[in-house]
């Protein structure tokens, strides 16, 4: 598996984090963020992880900036890309789920470091149930 990463400058050490442990799962990384904490264009790193993801060259994406609302709004620009805001493993499980979210969008601003991994396996681990979701994730496409 391959995981597109992206952030902002409230992102570095959940990114940190993070790819630490999709390391630790012998997960690849492409990593689109910042390292720093000056400002920064949080769309500049959405829209790199949404071509990734559109382009094949990798699975799923991960993006983060402080309310990942506007990195989220980014990324679901591109038709392919089912960006989900989540701020708890119970809502990234739910997203996978029901929406096949192929994105998951964190906010650092209002989770905690360790949280936002654990949003993030959850993710991972996480299966589409197809079913009665498919059609209405076929509509969300449609345009």
């Amino acid at each position: 598996m391959k995981i597109a990463i992206g952030n902002d400058h409230a992102g570095p050490d959940y990114k940190k984090a993070i790819v630490a442990y999709l390391e630790s799962q012998n997960i690849e990384v492409l990593n689109f963020g910042t390292d720093a904490f000056d400002s920064v264009d949080y769309p500049d790193f959405g829209h790199k992880v949404a071509q990734a993801v559109t382009s094949g060259k990798a699975d799923l994406g991960i993006v983060i900036c402080g309310s990942g609302n506007g990195i989220a709004i980014t990324a679901n620009k591109y038709k392919e890309i089912r960006c989900a805001l989540c701020w708890t493993k119970e809502i990234a499980a739910l997203a996978r789920q029901h929406n096949d979210a192929n994105v998951v969008s964190i906010p650092a601003r209002f989770t905690a470091v360790e949280q936002a991994v654990e949003i993030v396996k959850t993710f991972l681990n996480t299966d589409f149930e197809g079913g009665r979701h498919t059609n209405r994730v076929n509509k969300i496409s449609c345009m």
